[in-house]
């Protein structure tokens, strides 16, 4: 059995090798905030536009699920992601405990800006394409907010605006799919933690059931009950061994409790303007981060450009869900803003 897992990881891996003469793929570290960020770089063409897509979680890399969904979009640009602080290989490159302290939303925005500058000068462009997914989000839309000079144009993708709207919104409708199930287990999970999100702390264990059974019906993976696909993806990654993805899970578990205080009290529904063309990518049955803030977010901000793409078949991992609406998105809504 596990040398069949090997071979089907040397298949993927072999598919995935850029071959053409004037292809990227590497993978390198960079320092940023005073530690090494592992960082993954491919595409078809080095003279294409460079997208860096910073990921979700806390600490859920891209690099190892991304085999699932990039390839195509390499062949129209080169894409750079990084295991952020604490994620993925990046936290194994460091005693934990040496940066436990420095898990801040101010921190991974400035780690973000200082790896922006560094892949713009390796890759020889004027301006990245920067992307967001989910957690990322809140680290690319300060990024861009702070360095806009560094941007051609910014793309939510699972967005957060107001943390705790996203709250709300995600209990309300695992409530009223558990009624309209008659769900039992969930209805008395779901009440346990009523009023939610309250006037009490939002702990862990009170996120966690919100968003189970929102998640259960669809509100993570459309029309799915469980997303193993997106989870065991890292299992056959070309980027990472098993031994390493097997190792995820402790960046999620040591990030997520010195970082949730501060996340869930995001609330960007007050930006008025926004210094770059922005867009978002919306999944209409997203309710991990649910879409409505982010679109009347978008409706109301003044930007150079600002445009709504809805995934109609997506929740919240778009890219994987619609693979094929992400990549034309991609080129016929935001290459045209690096040229």
């Amino acid at each position: 059995m596990s040398e069949t897992f090997d071979d089907a990881r040397a298949i993927i891996a072999d598919l995935h090798r850029i071959v053409t003469p004037n292809g990227v793929q590497e993978n390198y570290q960079l320092p940023a905030g005073g530690i090494g960020h592992y960082v993954y770089a491919r595409g078809q063409d080095r003279s294409n536009p460079v997208i860096f897509f910073i990921h979700g979680g806390p600490a859920s890399p891209l690099a190892p699920a991304a085999w699932e969904f990039q390839r195509p979009i390499e062949e129209y640009f080169t894409v750079v992601t990084y295991d952020q602080r604490a994620a993925g290989r990046t936290l194994h490159a460091v005693d934990p405990d040496s940066i436990a302290d420095t898990l801040t939303i101010a921190r991974y925005v400035a780690d973000a800006i200082e790896l922006a500058e560094q892949v713009r000068e390796r890759y020889g462009v004027e301006k990245l394409i920067l992307l967001g997914h989910s957690w990322g989000t809140l680290i690319a839309f300060e990024a861009a907010r702070t360095r806009p000079d560094l941007f051609h144009a910014y793309v939510g993708i699972g967005q957060v605006i107001d943390a705790r709207a996203n709250e709300r919104l995600c209990f309300e409708y695992a409530l009223e799919q558990a009624r309209a199930h008659n769900h039992t287990e969930a209805l008395e999970q779901l009440a346990s933690i009523a009023p939610y999100p309250g006037d009490v702390p939002l702990t862990r264990e009170r996120i966690v059931i919100a968003r189970q059974w929102a998640q259960y019906r669809g509100g993570l993976s459309a029309y799915r009950s469980d997303s193993r696909y997106f989870f065991e993806a890292p299992l056959l990654s070309p980027e990472y061994t098993v031994a390493e993805a097997e190792t995820i899970g402790e960046g999620n578990e040591f990030t997520l409790g010195r970082v949730l205080d501060e996340m869930l009290e995001v609330d960007h529904s007050g930006v008025t303007e926004f210094p770059i063309p922005v867009l978002m990518f919306l999944g209409r049955h997203d309710y991990t981060t649910p879409a409505e803030p982010s679109a009347a977010w978008l409706e109301a901000v003044d930007a150079p450009y600002k445009q709504a793409v809805w995934f109609e078949n997506s929740a919240h991992l778009a890219p994987w869900e619609e693979p094929g609406k992400f990549l034309v998105s991609l080129v016929n809504a935001v290459r045209q803003l690096s040229v």
